[in-house]
């Protein structure tokens, strides 16, 4: 483990404060969206801040044990951690143990704190198929069977999430799960005909459910049912539309006074169009696609300096994160049908934000390993080697 001297020295600053920037804005939206139904529900306008705060701290805990800890560590520990992300999964439908919440069961109850499952689940398996990335590079490139291996777990973690349902979670699963296997070295048909049978378990995942049907449909024109299926997505138009270039001003949105259902979970981002309009939501996806660019841009450094584990984890949390952003915002603006996805940082959802700062935090501890000069030394030495045998 690092000192906090060489933490200190170490850590990329402008990055960190990327990342606080963002979370600062989050809670400050998250307040200005949840203060109307805290008080109303909860009797208390700062509840959800003062829960999301809490969550932050955890995370920040987390957070700082991850700086400390060699991302070597997880590699080794990667089998262990998917293990115990499908005992969770598993525990999840035990009748008497689950949490039901709104029809669907995706929580536990630890120490009087609701857990999403699915959010740590997701980032065991990610440190999983890295690990297998890694240990497997020749039969992912060469081998069908290599490059499908892997999948079957996948497969096995897709269904249980279903089973809750989560079907959200489990399409953003899939998507970190390809784009690690694709960096990996996955050739360009193996890769075609695994997006095909995705494609397909997909499409038989929201036809054999009504209600996924009913969304399906609700989102192509919401109009035609505005009190009905498409209620949700035509208060959300109506919020960012009424933000305009500037917004009319944080706090003053009309539309989260109990017009938006769960604005300040899935639909924070109409609140913050409604309140600091087209400027304010560029400047926020401005951000994240900083903090995106920060982490493809850490991935590559990693893979140049042959730390494969490093840069598949780092690329696959860069793409976890851009592939939340882009499906949050595009069910707001009415692009993608509704799903439960929160927005990274910034909506509310305790495990959620946990996970998302483990998960920053790795990225970050790449980044300072990436920086350690012993391992350009080493580096320049196998290239030096290298090098000699081609001459020869």
């Amino acid at each position: 483990m690092n000192s906090p001297l060489a933490l200190r020295d170490s850590i990329d600053w402008g990055f960190l404060a990327l990342i606080l920037i963002i979370l600062s804005l989050g809670m400050v939206m998250l307040t200005s969206a949840s203060i109307s139904v805290a008080d109303e529900s909860a009797g208390s306008p700062f509840y959800y801040l003062i829960q999301q705060s809490v969550a932050v701290a955890i995370g920040a805990a987390a957070g700082v044990f991850i700086l400390r800890t060699p991302t070597e560590l997880w590699f080794r520990l990667s089998a262990v951690l998917v293990a115990v992300a499908l005992l969770l999964l598993v525990l999840v439908l035990v009748p008497g143990i689950g949490r039901e919440v709104n029809g669907a069961t995706r929580w536990l109850n630890v120490a009087g704190v609701n857990v999403q499952v699915s959010e740590p689940a997701r980032l065991a398996v990610l440190m999983y198929m890295s690990g297998y990335a890694v240990r497997h590079r020749d039969a992912i490139s060469f081998s069908l069977k290599g490059f499908l291996r892997p999948m079957l777990l996948v497969g096995l973690v897709c269904a249980l999430l279903l089973a809750e349902p989560d079907f959200g979670a489990t399409f953003v699963m899939l998507l970190i799960c390809m784009s690690v296997l694709f960096m990996a070295g996955a050739q360009l048909r193996h890769f075609l005909l695994l997006s095909a049978g995705v494609g397909a378990f997909l499409s038989v995942a929201i036809l054999s459910a009504p209600y996924r049907v009913q969304r399906l449909m609700g989102f192509q024109n919401p109009w035609d049912d505005p009190f009905g299926s498409g209620f949700q997505l035509t208060q959300s138009l109506i919020a960012i539309g009424s933000g305009k270039w500037f917004g009319v001003g944080l706090g003053n949105s009309v539309q989260k006074l109990f017009y938006l259902p769960e604005a300040h979970t899935d639909f924070v981002f109409a609140v913050i169009a409604e309140e600091l309009g087209l400027a304010g939501t560029i400047g926020l996806i401005a951000l994240f696609g900083l903090l995106v660019w920060r982490g493809l841009k850490i991935s590559m450094v990693a893979a140049g300096l042959e730390r494969y584990y490093q840069a598949y984890l780092a690329f696959g949390i860069a793409v976890w994160h851009g592939a939340q952003v882009f499906i949050n915002l595009g069910v707001n603006m009415g692009i993608l049908p509704t799903k439960g996805l929160t927005l990274p940082l910034v909506s509310y959802g305790r495990s959620s934000l946990i996970v998302t700062l483990i998960a920053l935090a790795l990225l970050l501890r790449i980044d300072i390993e990436n920086r350690d000069p012993a391992l350009h030394k080493k580096k320049a030495r196998v290239s030096k080697r290298k090098t000699r045998r081609r001459q020869r």
